[in-house]
């Protein structure tokens, strides 16, 4: 299914054949743990009635992606009859031409089927830097509760290991 078209981007359902080019393009990246698995596990979510798992292409290619859980069980809100808006990644070649915040767009109109509310978890690091200001300016706002890592709470003076599993909550009214 087609959700949107925009100038040079469409955002459409995530299939089967993006699993591959998405992998290949994120390993070029450096993100080496990035496995066509990972988008086949989307997928039996989206054939199990979990998720919706969508694809950005621009002038053709795969170039992002975003997945929308619509009752998701996760997290700061998780049991709260609110979808949870997961994995915005766009490829860097492909940065830089609003495909993060259109998928972000699609993603929260899906939403607004489900709930009055969504929200998201973003990375505390320098490398969510851009998709923390993105979300402040769609409306979301922090949840308040502080840092969370691996789907736990982290109390004050909590020891971890610092990396893109340590995040912070989001919520927004749609």
């Amino acid at each position: 299914m087609i959700y949107c078209t925009e100038n040079d981007i469409v955002i459409r359902d995530l299939v089967e054949n993006d699993a591959e080019i998405i992998a290949h393009e994120e390993q070029l990246q450096g993100l080496l743990d990035k496995k066509p698995e990972r988008y086949f596990l989307r997928l039996k979510d989206v054939a199990d009635g979990k998720c919706i798992a969508l694809v950005a292409e621009y002038k053709g290619n795969p170039a992002g992606y975003i997945n929308v859980y619509m009752d998701s069980k996760w997290g700061a809100f998780g049991n709260k009859g609110w979808p949870e808006i997961i994995d915005l990644r766009v490829i860097e070649k492909y940065q830089k031409h609003g495909i993060g915040n259109l998928l972000t767009q699609v993603a929260e109109e899906i939403s607004k089927k489900y709930a009055d509310t969504v929200y998201l978890g973003v990375g505390v690091n320098s490398n969510y830097g851009s998709a923390f200001r993105m979300y402040v300016r769609r409306g979301f706002v922090p949840d308040g509760t502080g840092l969370w890592h691996n789907d736990d709470h982290l109390e004050n003076y909590t020891n971890i290991q610092y990396d893109d599993e340590t995040i912070i909550y989001m919520s927004k009214k749609l």
